[in-house]
């Protein structure tokens, strides 16, 4: 499969390649096999990146450092999702919205360096799920290789772990406005605040691989998968002092355990 996706991708070389990279599993992957044929034969080539309130501040650090060891050329587009409308009041489509305007810059970038192809990471386990953005990308014309060659998550990690690429175990990195309720207005702040709540409970246990702190008002309520429960209860005086210290006034574990996109079930019931 490797091969297929190499393959895939020196096709579009000709006519220039730039690559819209998060940092994640998905992206990174892609990543390497450009950089492994770049440095085989030179062709058009940008790294896209985005920088915004929406992510962990050490995400895109990594993602900066990831950049600056490559060696190639890249671009960081800094700006504020939440002066979106949509994106700042957390509508249901707000992913549209949000790609939308990130793509598009993305797409002025690569037209002005005569670059043809605009790629993204989305694998073939993200056509299944509710992705709103996926519709901006079709929008621009922005081209999927792992999904449009069948490759899902599994296969991602295992061709990552193929070229020993150390995200290859990585978990996913959703934006932080997957923290909060639908149709809640997100600010600087609220974000903020998850974030570090997040991080106080990977401090308090580090060895835990799933987590998403979602948060309702000065409630939060942590989801981590069920095997690490006893991890997550062995450290709780630890981590709901941490967490009363950044604001949040009632802790709660969820007793359905992780679950990726479960904010999204929200739609259904409404």
């Amino acid at each position: 499969m490797l091969q297929k996706l190499e393959t895939y991708l020196q096709n579009m070389a000709p006519a220039g390649i730039a690559l819209a990279f998060s940092g994640g599993v998905d992206s990174s992957l892609l990543l390497s096999v450009l950089e492994k044929m770049y440095r085989q034969t030179p062709f058009k080539l940008k790294i896209l990146t985005a920088a915004t309130v929406l992510q962990n501040p050490a995400e895109s650090r990594a993602a900066e450092k990831r950049l600056k060891q490559s060696g190639l050329s890249y671009e960081i587009l800094r700006f504020d999702p939440l002066q979106i409308r949509q994106v700042c009041n957390n509508h249901p489509d707000r992913c549209y919205w949000c790609k939308q305007n990130i793509f598009s810059r993305f797409r002025q970038s690569a037209t002005a360096a005569g670059i043809k192809y605009l790629l993204d990471g989305t694998n073939a386990d993200d056509l299944k799920t509710y992705r709103p953005g996926l519709k901006a990308l079709r929008e621009l014309g922005v081209q999927s290789p792992l999904a449009e060659l069948g490759i899902n998550k599994a296969g991602v990690r295992t061709m990552s772990k193929e070229m020993g690429l150390n995200t290859a175990d990585m978990p996913s990195i959703p934006c932080m406005a997957t923290r909060f309720a639908y149709n809640e207005t997100l600010t600087a702040e609220k974000i903020s605040q998850a974030v570090k709540g997040e991080e106080a409970v990977k401090k308090a246990c580090p060895q835990i691989r799933n987590l998403r702190l979602r948060i309702d008002d000065t409630l939060a309520r942590i989801e981590v998968d069920v095997a690490d429960f006893s991890v997550l209860l062995q450290a709780r005086e630890e981590i709901v002092e941490k967490l009363k210290k950044i604001g949040f006034e009632h802790i709660v574990l969820d007793l359905e355990g992780f679950r990726s996109g479960s904010r999204d079930k929200e739609l259904k019931k409404g």
